[in-house]
Protein backbone atom coordinates (compact mmCIF):
# COMPACT_ATOMS: atom_id res chain seq x y z
CA UNK A 1 0.00 0.00 0.00
CA UNK A 2 1.31 3.06 -1.25
CA UNK A 3 -0.92 5.85 -0.94
CA UNK A 4 -2.61 7.29 1.97
CA UNK A 5 -6.62 6.97 2.13
CA UNK A 6 -8.04 10.05 2.11
CA UNK A 7 -10.76 9.46 4.35
CA UNK A 8 -11.08 7.10 7.24
CA UNK A 9 -12.49 3.75 5.75
CA UNK A 10 -14.07 2.53 9.02
CA UNK A 11 -15.58 4.38 11.89
CA UNK A 12 -12.78 3.83 14.45
CA UNK A 13 -10.78 6.56 16.08
CA UNK A 14 -7.72 5.71 17.45
CA UNK A 15 -5.64 8.32 19.83
CA UNK A 16 -2.12 8.40 19.79
CA UNK A 17 -0.66 10.67 22.63
CA UNK A 18 2.21 13.43 22.81
CA UNK A 19 4.25 13.63 25.07
CA UNK A 20 7.32 16.57 25.50
CA UNK A 21 9.59 14.10 24.00
CA UNK A 22 7.59 12.03 21.84
CA UNK A 23 9.29 11.67 18.16
CA UNK A 24 7.20 8.77 16.31
CA UNK A 25 3.83 10.40 17.25
CA UNK A 26 2.88 11.40 13.49
CA UNK A 27 4.43 8.06 12.41
CA UNK A 28 2.01 6.27 14.29
CA UNK A 29 -0.93 8.47 13.19
CA UNK A 30 0.00 7.66 9.72
CA UNK A 31 -0.19 4.09 10.66
CA UNK A 32 -3.44 4.21 11.81
CA UNK A 33 -4.75 6.11 8.77
CA UNK A 34 -2.69 3.63 6.32
CA UNK A 35 -5.28 0.73 8.22
CA UNK A 36 -8.11 2.73 7.41
CA UNK A 37 -9.32 4.81 10.65
CA UNK A 38 -9.13 8.00 12.15
CA UNK A 39 -6.19 9.25 14.41
CA UNK A 40 -7.23 11.53 17.11
CA UNK A 41 -3.98 13.22 18.69
CA UNK A 42 -4.32 13.28 22.58
CA UNK A 43 -1.76 15.77 24.55
CA UNK A 44 -0.01 14.46 27.81
CA UNK A 45 -1.59 17.22 29.40
CA UNK A 46 -4.98 16.51 29.01
CA UNK A 47 -6.66 13.93 30.57
CA UNK A 48 -9.72 13.73 27.95
CA UNK A 49 -9.43 10.65 25.53
CA UNK A 50 -11.77 12.09 23.68
CA UNK A 51 -14.14 8.87 22.81
CA UNK A 52 -11.27 7.21 21.41
CA UNK A 53 -11.48 3.30 20.23
CA UNK A 54 -8.27 2.58 21.20
CA UNK A 55 -4.92 4.09 22.29
CA UNK A 56 -1.37 4.05 20.79
CA UNK A 57 1.29 5.25 23.11
CA UNK A 58 3.71 5.75 20.72
CA UNK A 59 7.73 6.01 20.92
CA UNK A 60 10.24 8.11 21.52
CA UNK A 61 12.12 9.59 24.53
CA UNK A 62 9.06 11.01 26.80
CA UNK A 63 10.04 13.44 29.34
CA UNK A 64 13.85 12.76 27.87
CA UNK A 65 13.95 9.50 29.33
CA UNK A 66 14.94 11.18 33.35
CA UNK A 67 14.90 9.20 36.17
CA UNK A 68 14.26 6.07 33.84
CA UNK A 69 12.34 5.57 30.57
CA UNK A 70 8.64 6.18 30.88
CA UNK A 71 9.18 6.56 34.82
CA UNK A 72 7.54 10.03 34.46
CA UNK A 73 4.76 10.02 31.38
CA UNK A 74 3.18 7.09 33.56
CA UNK A 75 1.83 9.93 35.94
CA UNK A 76 0.75 12.56 32.87
CA UNK A 77 -2.90 13.41 33.52
CA UNK A 78 -3.53 11.66 30.43
CA UNK A 79 -2.05 8.28 31.45
CA UNK A 80 -4.33 8.62 34.44
CA UNK A 81 -7.36 7.92 31.86
CA UNK A 82 -5.30 5.59 29.51
CA UNK A 83 -4.85 3.46 32.83
CA UNK A 84 -8.27 3.83 34.07
CA UNK A 85 -9.76 2.36 30.75
CA UNK A 86 -7.36 0.07 29.90
CA UNK A 87 -8.56 -1.64 32.81
CA UNK A 88 -11.92 -1.35 31.51
CA UNK A 89 -11.04 -3.15 28.28
CA UNK A 90 -9.73 -0.28 26.25
CA UNK A 91 -7.04 -1.38 23.34
CA UNK A 92 -3.95 -0.05 23.92
CA UNK A 93 -0.68 -0.32 22.27
CA UNK A 94 2.60 0.71 23.42
CA UNK A 95 5.56 0.63 20.91
CA UNK A 96 9.07 1.37 22.64
CA UNK A 97 8.84 3.96 25.14
CA UNK A 98 5.49 2.97 24.94
CA UNK A 99 5.85 -0.09 25.82
CA UNK A 100 8.28 1.27 28.76
CA UNK A 101 5.80 3.37 29.73
CA UNK A 102 2.79 0.65 29.78
CA UNK A 103 5.73 -1.55 32.13
CA UNK A 104 6.05 1.62 34.47
CA UNK A 105 2.35 2.02 34.68
CA UNK A 106 1.61 -1.39 35.44
CA UNK A 107 -0.54 -2.27 32.83
CA UNK A 108 2.41 -4.70 31.92
CA UNK A 109 4.42 -7.19 33.80
CA UNK A 110 8.23 -6.69 33.96
CA UNK A 111 10.62 -3.71 33.04
CA UNK A 112 12.86 -2.44 30.30
CA UNK A 113 16.81 -2.37 31.19
CA UNK A 114 19.82 -0.84 29.26
CA UNK A 115 20.30 -3.00 25.83
CA UNK A 116 22.78 -5.78 26.99
CA UNK A 117 25.32 -4.40 24.70
CA UNK A 118 25.25 -0.84 26.40
CA UNK A 119 24.95 0.12 22.70
CA UNK A 120 21.74 1.93 21.07
CA UNK A 121 20.49 -0.67 18.71
CA UNK A 122 18.89 0.52 14.68
CA UNK A 123 17.97 -2.05 12.34
CA UNK A 124 15.65 -4.26 10.36
CA UNK A 125 14.82 -6.98 12.34
CA UNK A 126 12.78 -10.18 12.44
CA UNK A 127 10.52 -11.15 14.86
CA UNK A 128 8.28 -14.63 15.31
CA UNK A 129 4.05 -13.74 16.13
CA UNK A 130 3.60 -15.82 18.86
CA UNK A 131 -0.36 -15.17 19.34
CA UNK A 132 -2.97 -13.90 17.12
CA UNK A 133 -5.86 -13.55 19.49
CA UNK A 134 -4.71 -10.13 21.27
CA UNK A 135 -6.44 -7.17 19.81
CA UNK A 136 -3.52 -6.09 17.94
CA UNK A 137 -2.44 -8.96 16.01
CA UNK A 138 -5.46 -10.92 14.64
CA UNK A 139 -4.47 -9.82 10.96
CA UNK A 140 -0.98 -12.18 11.29
CA UNK A 141 -0.62 -16.24 11.05
CA UNK A 142 0.39 -18.18 13.76
CA UNK A 143 4.15 -18.33 13.94
CA UNK A 144 4.27 -15.94 10.58
CA UNK A 145 7.52 -13.95 10.70
CA UNK A 146 7.85 -10.45 10.13
CA UNK A 147 10.00 -7.96 9.54
CA UNK A 148 10.31 -4.87 11.81
CA UNK A 149 12.38 -1.68 12.75
CA UNK A 150 13.76 -1.90 16.19
CA UNK A 151 15.91 1.02 17.54
CA UNK A 152 16.43 1.65 21.48
CA UNK A 153 18.83 2.46 24.04
CA UNK A 154 16.64 0.36 27.08
CA UNK A 155 14.81 -2.48 25.11
CA UNK A 156 16.34 -5.24 27.45
CA UNK A 157 12.71 -7.16 28.70
CA UNK A 158 12.96 -8.24 32.22
CA UNK A 159 11.26 -10.04 34.90
CA UNK A 160 11.14 -12.10 37.27
CA UNK A 161 11.88 -15.81 36.60
CA UNK A 162 8.35 -16.37 37.75
CA UNK A 163 6.78 -13.68 36.24
CA UNK A 164 8.57 -14.84 32.75
CA UNK A 165 7.09 -18.50 32.95
CA UNK A 166 3.88 -17.35 33.76
CA UNK A 167 3.88 -15.06 30.29
CA UNK A 168 4.82 -18.23 28.62
CA UNK A 169 2.80 -20.53 30.11
CA UNK A 170 -0.39 -18.07 28.98
CA UNK A 171 0.56 -17.59 25.82
CA UNK A 172 1.12 -14.16 26.77
CA UNK A 173 4.21 -13.58 24.75
CA UNK A 174 3.02 -11.82 21.51
CA UNK A 175 6.10 -11.47 19.58
CA UNK A 176 10.05 -13.08 19.76
CA UNK A 177 12.87 -11.86 18.41
CA UNK A 178 14.59 -14.27 15.70
CA UNK A 179 18.50 -14.51 14.41
CA UNK A 180 20.08 -12.23 17.04
CA UNK A 181 18.95 -11.01 20.19
CA UNK A 182 19.13 -7.40 19.89
CA UNK A 183 19.68 -6.25 23.07
CA UNK A 184 19.49 -9.42 25.54
CA UNK A 185 15.72 -9.50 26.42
CA UNK A 186 14.72 -12.62 28.42
CA UNK A 187 13.74 -15.39 25.86
CA UNK A 188 13.87 -13.38 22.98
CA UNK A 189 10.81 -11.26 24.13
CA UNK A 190 9.77 -8.59 21.50
CA UNK A 191 6.57 -8.05 22.60
CA UNK A 192 3.82 -9.30 25.34
CA UNK A 193 0.01 -8.67 26.20
CA UNK A 194 -2.28 -8.69 29.06
CA UNK A 195 -4.37 -11.36 30.25
CA UNK A 196 -7.20 -10.57 28.41
CA UNK A 197 -5.10 -9.23 25.09
CA UNK A 198 -6.81 -5.78 24.81
CA UNK A 199 -3.49 -4.58 25.97
CA UNK A 200 0.13 -4.59 23.87
CA UNK A 201 3.57 -3.72 24.56
CA UNK A 202 6.70 -3.89 21.95
CA UNK A 203 10.12 -2.62 21.58
CA UNK A 204 10.54 -3.13 17.72
CA UNK A 205 8.44 -0.16 15.53
CA UNK A 206 6.11 -1.53 13.43
CA UNK A 207 5.05 2.04 12.65
CA UNK A 208 7.90 2.43 10.49
CA UNK A 209 6.73 -0.88 8.52
CA UNK A 210 3.81 0.29 6.64
CA UNK A 211 4.64 0.44 3.48
CA UNK A 212 7.95 -0.84 1.71
CA UNK A 213 8.71 2.20 0.04
CA UNK A 214 9.79 3.71 3.31
CA UNK A 215 10.61 0.42 5.37
CA UNK A 216 11.86 -2.82 4.89
CA UNK A 217 8.03 -4.59 4.61
CA UNK A 218 4.52 -3.76 5.65
CA UNK A 219 4.20 -5.82 8.35
CA UNK A 220 3.64 -3.56 11.10
CA UNK A 221 0.42 -2.87 9.50
CA UNK A 222 -0.83 -5.78 10.61
CA UNK A 223 -1.08 -4.45 14.23
CA UNK A 224 -3.43 -1.22 12.91
CA UNK A 225 -5.70 -3.11 10.75
CA UNK A 226 -6.03 -5.72 13.69
CA UNK A 227 -7.22 -3.21 16.51
CA UNK A 228 -10.82 -2.02 13.74
CA UNK A 229 -12.05 -5.80 13.70
CA UNK A 230 -11.30 -5.20 17.75
CA UNK A 231 -13.15 -2.41 18.03
CA UNK A 232 -16.14 -2.99 15.54
CA UNK A 233 -16.94 -6.09 17.11
CA UNK A 234 -16.67 -4.86 20.57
Amino acid sequence: MSELASEPLTSARIGVITFPGTLDDADAARAVRYAGAEPVALWHGDADLRGVDAVVVPGGFSYGDYLRAGAIARFAPVMTSVIEAARGGLPVLGICNGFQILCEAGLLPGALLRNGGLHFVCRDQPLRVERTSTAWTTAFADGATVVIPVKNMDGRFTAARSTVDELEAEGRVVFRYTGSNPNGSLNDIAGISSADGRIVGLMPHPEHAIDPLTGPSADGLGLFRSVLGAVVSA
